[in-house]
């Protein structure tokens, strides 16, 4: 009984997030515009979902712990691309796309650039 609680908990923690931000890209979309999207405040969202993945990862816990992460951070990506599209250069996107892709692996090369990444993220 346990297990199938636990189960139906982390799958509908992974349909929640799914769909968390598809009201917001469909309004965005609709709207052709991107007006009222902060790019600072996406970017750091971005940030701290790549970190967070990145040290579940880093340290081994089990994807069911993190696998919502993947999904919000391919959301926020969508949303980032969307601000650049309505904004008319889509190639403004790439220099912020390499920074994301490039800290993916930079977190990994020490142990103690993840533990400080993680400490500052969960910072106020």
């Amino acid at each position: 009984m346990e297990a199938a609680l636990l189960g139906l908990c982390n799958w509908s923690t992974l349909g929640v997030c799914a769909a968390l931000k598809l009201p917001q890209i469909s309004a965005v979309l609709a709207a052709r515009s991107a007006r009222g999207l902060s790019l600072p405040s996406l970017l750091l969202e971005l940030a701290g979902f790549l970190v967070f993945l990145r040290y579940q990862c880093y340290y081994g816990y089990p994807p069911l712990t993190y696998l919502e992460y993947p999904i919000l951070i391919a959301q926020d990506v969508i949303l980032l691309l969307c601000i650049f599209h309505f904004n008319g250069n889509v190639k403004q996107a790439t220099p912020y796309i390499a920074v994301l892709v490039s800290s993916w692996f930079v977190l990994a090369l020490q142990k103690w650039i993840i533990d400080l990444a993680m400490q500052e993220s969960s910072q106020p």
